[in-house]
C-alpha cells in the first residue's frame, strides 16, 4: 500500500489581528486674547449698544444730507436743523409769538435754545380777542417768559365788526405794559363782513385809543396780501409786522416802515409742543432795544 501521504496543517489566524497602536496628536491648547484686547472689544461693543452712538451717526448723516440738498440753494436762506425751518441769514434778532395754541410752554427751554448765532430773544404774546375773550394762557406765558429773560410784546386779536374803541379798553385791561416791553400789537387779517372802510374807521380808534393811554405806537400786524389790499396808503406812520411765509426775503417795498417780519408758521421750538410762528427784527439788537417802551 502506498505511504500515505501527509499535507500541511492550515496556519491558524488569529480572528482579532493586532493593530499597531495609533500615536494620539497632541490637542491644541485653546488660544486665549490678552486681556487688554478682550476690554478694548468691550468697550468698542459697548459703544456700538449706545443710543448717544446712533444718536452721533444719524446726526452726522442728517448733516451730510442737509448739505447736499442746500447745493445751489440761496446762501442768505438755509435750513436751521433743530428749529426744522430755513431762516433768513441777514437777520440777527428772531422771535416767536404765540397763543393757547400752543398750550403749556416752558420758557426755560425757549430761551436756552440756540444753533449758531440764531436764538429766541423776544415773544409776542396773544393777550386778547374782540371785546369778550381773553387767552387762557396769556398771564401764565407774560410771566413765565419774562422770568426765563424773554423780552415780551403782546397783541390783540382785532375784529372789525366790533367797536375798536371798547376793544382797545379791553386789551389794555388785560395787560400792563412796562418799560422794556415791545410796543402793544393789533393783529388784523379779516374784514369779518363789513366794508374795508368800516374796518379802518375801526382800525383806526383801536389805535389812537392804545397810544393815548400808553405814550407808544402800536405795531399793526397783517398779512401781506391784507396790507396791499385794504391797509397799504392809510396807517404808514405805524410801525408793521408782516406774515410773508416760505421766502428768502419779503416782497416789500424799501421804503415801506416794517420792523418785524414773520416768516415761518412751522418753527419747531424746544419747550413747546406745537408749531410756532418764527419772527425776524429788521435791524440790529442796539435798534431793538431803541423800540422797546421807555
Amino acid at each position: 500500500m502506498p505511504p500515505i501521504k501527509k499535507t500541511a496543517s492550515p496556519r491558524k489566524v488569529n480572528p482579532v489581528a493586532k493593530k499597531a497602536p495609533v500615536r494620539k496628536k497632541a490637542a491644541k491648547k485653546p488660544q486665549t486674547f490678552p486681556l487688554v484686547y478682550k476690554f478694548i472689544a468691550l468697550i468698542v461693543l459697548l459703544i456700538l449698544c449706545s443710543p448717544l452712538y446712533y444718536g452721533y451717526v444719524l446726526k452726522l448723516f442728517s448733516s451730510a444730507t442737509r448739505w447736499v440738498l442746500d447745493i445751489g440753494q440761496d446762501p442768505n436762506y438755509r435750513t436751521y436743523t433743530s428749529y426744522d425751518i430755513r431762516i433768513p441769514k441777514k437777520y440777527s434778532v428772531h422771535g416767536i409769538d404765540v397763543s393757547y395754541y400752543q398750550g403749556k410752554i416752558d420758557w426755560k427751554k425757549v430761551r436756552s435754545m440756540k444753533e449758531d448765532d440764531v436764538k429766541i430773544s423776544f415773544a409776542i404774546i396773544k393777550a386778547s380777542e374782540g371785546i369778550m375773550s381773553v387767552d387762557p394762557y396769556f398771564q401764565r406765558n407774560w410771566r413765565e417768559a419774562a422770568k426765563a429773560g424773554i423780552i415780551c410784546g403782546a397783541y390783540h386779536f382785532f375784529r372789525p365788526q366790533k367797536s375798536g374803541d371798547w376793544q382797545a379798553r379791553f386789551f389794555l385791561q388785560t395787560v400792563k405794559f412796562e418799560q422794556g416791553d415791545l410796543p402793544p400789537v393789533v393783529d388784523i387779517e379779516q374784514l369779518n363782513g363789513v366794508s374795508p372802510k368800516q374796518m379802518r374807521k375801526a382800525l383806526a380808534d383801536f389805535l389812537e385809543h392804545v397810544e393815548n393811554k400808553t405814550g407808544v405806537k402800536p405795531i399793526i400786524y397783517t398779512g401781506l396780501s391784507f396790507y396791499k389790499d385794504y391797509l397799504r396808503g392809510h396807517f404808514d406812520e405805524y410801525p408793521l409786522w408782516i406774515a410773508h411765509y416760505y421766502q428768502s426775503a419779503l416782497n416789500l417795498d424799501a421804503t415801506t416802515n416794517w420792523i418785524l417780519w414773520q416768516h415761518s408758521d412751522k418753527a419747531r421750538i424746544n419747550g413747546i409742543n406745537h408749531v410756532v410762528d418764527f419772527n425776524a427784527f429788521r435791524g440790529d439788537s442796539l435798534a431793538f432795544q431803541q423800540i422797546l417802551i421807555k
